[in-house]
């Protein structure tokens, strides 16, 4: 909403929203809610108890299903880190603006100042603003957190395998720095250290919900685990039969918990939206480090299933139906135009991606999708830039376009840390799958219907007129550059 007066905003929107049969909400006391979103790393699909995980149990996140919504057919924009965060945080498309694939740690550029954040949207209705976690948006400090949106931040500038992980294996990589706020607490961090990490992320997420009680807040976590290299606390170390891997899950959904029930103890549950999802799928390449993405198709990197398609939960007493599952699809770009219609925050002039979803969330009868279409850009065999259009989705059929990418293709995976070996898997002709009845995408319908092949198509073409396409050699014309240092 774009006025500026908080009252007859609320009333207006909530008696509209009775007649037009929207959510019916209203803040209690005129307060608007909190809304804590966390985000665990490489976790896949089947990850979750209520996905059907297997080695390990998610008490806390489990119960954040059934006192909420969780979606079946949930997706990230682009199955790599820094991608899928640029999304998530700004609503558009990765390739929109600037930010693709997987950015290391020596890149000068990050999110440009022109577009606008989910914490910078918060902040227009007064909310506190705080992360802890990994960042993995550029490096330079004009970059970092507190530079885009953020009142306090406290963890990892980028990804933590992006450090010399082996003596064996030195890689190029700087040491891994600790920051808080802007500064560089410490600038070596040890394994044992990063043992630490999601316990100290865990506190201070409590700490800063406790300090900002009474006002409404945006607590981004944003959790190193379970990405390689695993690191577990004592306390979870050996716990499950899944070894390293489950042990880390475990972690992140105790951390869970410890959030949920300092949410408690302020009495700000029903005040608070909670969210829970990935920043992708498996990196199935490290076998018995890696999740699981079971039963679809392949894994992070990719535009198969496996690789997109995440655990999404989300709970807000009162307003979202405890208990649901909700089978349409929606994608991470989605969640900064929701969150900006329930607040009555202003969207920016330029273009997003996003599109608002609430009624899919609020559980409304017959509710759909209101995207034509979703796009998918992937990640090349042997470069993280995710600049190829790989795949075109509709709410039935999902067109797969001619491009290259990783798979074990059988092979072994790594073990213990270690990843095994890619091959280069081709697709030589587009594809198409019906993922109304097809989720593992094991069967080409293509020749059955040319119809809806040469309709996706076009929807593809418009897409890289807009976008961009490296396969084509194609630059869209709707791309904005980056900030660069």
């Amino acid at each position: 909403m774009k006025s500026a007066s908080l009252k007859p905003v609320v009333r207006l929107w909530f008696g509209l929203g009775l007649l037009a049969g929207l959510a019916p909400w209203a803040p209690a006391a005129e307060r608007l809610p909190n809304v804590v979103l966390i985000l665990a790393d490489d976790l896949g699909y089947a990850d979750v108890g209520v996905y059907g995980a297997k080695g390990f149990a998610t008490p806390h996140l489990d119960r954040l299903a059934r006192e909420g919504l969780r979606f079946t057919d949930f997706h990230v924009a682009q199955a790599v880190c820094s991608a899928s965060r640029a999304a998530l945080l700004t609503g558009c498309y990765p390739n929109r603006v600037g930010i693709e694939g997987a950015m290391e740690p020596w890149f000068d550029f990050g999110i440009h100042e022109r577009e606008l954040t989910l914490p910078q949207m918060m902040r227009q209705k007064g909310y506190a603003t705080g992360m802890v976690g990994k960042w993995h948006l550029g490096r330079p400090v004009q970059f970092l957190p507190t530079h885009r949106g953020f009142d306090e931040y406290f963890g990892l500038p980028y990804s933590n395998d992006q450090w010399p992980l082996h003596p064996e294996k030195p890689g190029g990589f700087p040491p891994l720095p600790l920051i808080e706020g802007d500064r560089v607490i410490n600038p070596a961090l040890t394994h044992r250290d990063m043992e630490k990490l999601t316990g100290q992320y865990t506190e201070r997420a409590i700490r800063f919900i406790e300090r900002n009680k009474d006002r409404p807040f945006f607590l981004y976590v944003a959790h190193t685990m379970p990405h390689v290299p695993l690191a577990v606390s004592e306390k979870f170390r050996g716990t499950t039969p899944r070894g390293l891997y489950g042990d880390a899950v475990t972690e992140v959904d105790w951390s869970t918990g410890e959030i949920l029930a300092a949410l408690k103890t302020q009495e700000l549950e029903k005040d608070t939206i909670v969210m829970f999802l990935s920043d992708n799928g498996p990196w199935l390449v490290y076998g018995n480090h890696a999740g699981s993405a079971h039963p679809l198709r392949e894994g992070k990197t990719t535009t198969w299933d496996g690789g997109t398609r995440v655990p999404f939960i989300i709970r807000w007493p009162g307003h979202i139906p405890a208990g649901a599952v909700c089978p349409e699809m929606a994608m991470t770009i989605d969640l900064l135009p929701t969150l900006a219609r329930l607040i009555g925050a202003k969207l920016p002039d330029h273009k997003i991606d996003g599109l608002d979803i609430w009624p899919l969330l609020a559980g409304q009868k017959d509710a759909k999708n209101p995207h034509e279409a979703y796009f998918f850009y992937g990640i090349p065999f042997g470069v993280w830039s995710g600049a190829e259009l790989e795949s075109v989705r509709t709410a039935h059929w999902k067109l797969i376009l001619p491009h290259t990418y990783r798979s074990l293709g059988g092979r072994k995976p790594g073990m213990d840390g270690w990843p095994g070996e890619y091959q280069r898997q081709p697709v030589l002709e587009p594809e198409l799958y019906d993922m109304q009845s097809d989720i593992e995408e094991r069967h080409d319908v293509a020749a059955k219907q040319p119809e809806v092949v040469q309709k996706l198509l076009g929807l593809a073409e418009a897409c890289r007129a807009d976008l961009g396409d490296l396969i084509t050699h194609r630059k869209g014309a709707g791309v904005r550059e980056p900030g660069r240092e």
